[in-house]
């Protein structure tokens, strides 16, 4: 028989990455939850946490730290519906891949939906962030793939509309007469991190030319768009994020009739949770308002 206090533990050194803040997510002192890790390991007979800046779980550790959140997550329902039981000393929390331009476009609208419930976001790009649902280190994600991760279901959510922007200036120094392969492959471009396929998705689509031009690193959705203001380089921004510059003419579209449009899908864990079927309706319903309909 599991004991939870002791998961509980566990769950909050891996989310946490530190015993220091386990300890005060848990209102016990550092001492106290390194005993109760070690007590774990010595009752399942194999080290969980790996110790280090920032402490991680091992497989092991990780599928008990996933254990131990599905039960939290069932047990304040359960607390819920039963009104005799002690009430959960913290509000659930649901842990969610999404990638950084929906989380700065619509997911927010959505988490703002699902009251009581704290959230644990992962960052990840659209075409990788189906990778932590098969880990089982989310309960859910916004990614580009249709089709269900084992154990999950998925349901589109629309397309996220992308357009080549960039300054007025920008444009007036390195397309003069409009971009081409020649040219585009000598201008500066804004890239999000190493995993952003955007850029060369929307080359290909709209110029067919697989170029690589010189770029700049900007890990940050609302840093893409201050970049394009500055003239710093021409990259794929969301169009709802950039709508009031294009029509104040701050930025130019490089070609308005060649958007990138990149469908996005909600996955999620099968898991009976009414908090996850209500995210999970909120995520569809604000995606609704706020992506291209239908999805290509």
């Amino acid at each position: 028989m599991l004991d939870y206090a002791l998961l509980a533990a566990l769950a909050a050194v891996i989310r946490t990455g530190s015993f220091e803040r386990a300890a005060q997510q848990l209102h016990v002192t550092p001492s106290a939850v390194s005993q109760r890790v070690k007590l774990l390991e010595e009752r399942v007979g194999t080290v969980l946490v790996v110790r280090g800046q920032p402490c991680t779980g091992t497989p092991a550790g990780q599928r008990l730290c996933q254990h131990a959140e599905r039960v939290a997550l069932l047990e304040s329902e359960l607390h819920r519906d039963l009104p005799g039981l002690e009430p959960a000393a913290t509000p659930v929390t649901l842990r969610v891949a999404v990638n950084a331009d929906s989380l700065a476009t619509w997911f927010v609208a959505a988490m703002a939906e699902v009251p009581d419930c704290l959230f644990d976001l992962v960052l990840d790009d659209q075409d990788h962030s189906a990778d932590w649902l098969r880990r089982g280190e989310v309960l859910a994600a916004v990614t580009a793939h249709a089709k269900p991760v084992q154990g999950c279901d998925s349901s589109p959510l629309g397309a996220l509309r992308y357009i080549a922007t960039a300054s007025p200036a920008f444009v007036r120094r390195h397309f003069p007469d409009g971009p081409n392969g020649e040219m585009i492959a000598r201008a500066p471009c804004l890239t999000f991190n190493s995993k952003d396929r955007l850029q060369a998705q929307w080359l290909h689509h709209a110029l067919g030319t697989e170029a690589t031009p010189p770029t700049h690193w900007l890990p940050a959705s609302q840093a893409f768009v201050d970049a394009a203001l500055a003239g710093l380089g021409w990259g794929m921004n969301p169009e709802v994020l950039v709508a009031d510059h294009l029509r104040a003419g701050r930025l130019v579209a490089l070609m308005p009739d060649r958007p990138l449009d990149v469908p996005l899908f909600w996955q999620r864990s099968r898991i009976a949770s009414r908090t996850l079927a209500a995210l999970t309706a909120a995520a569809r319903r604000v995606a609704r308002g706020v992506l291209v309909q239908p999805y290509p």
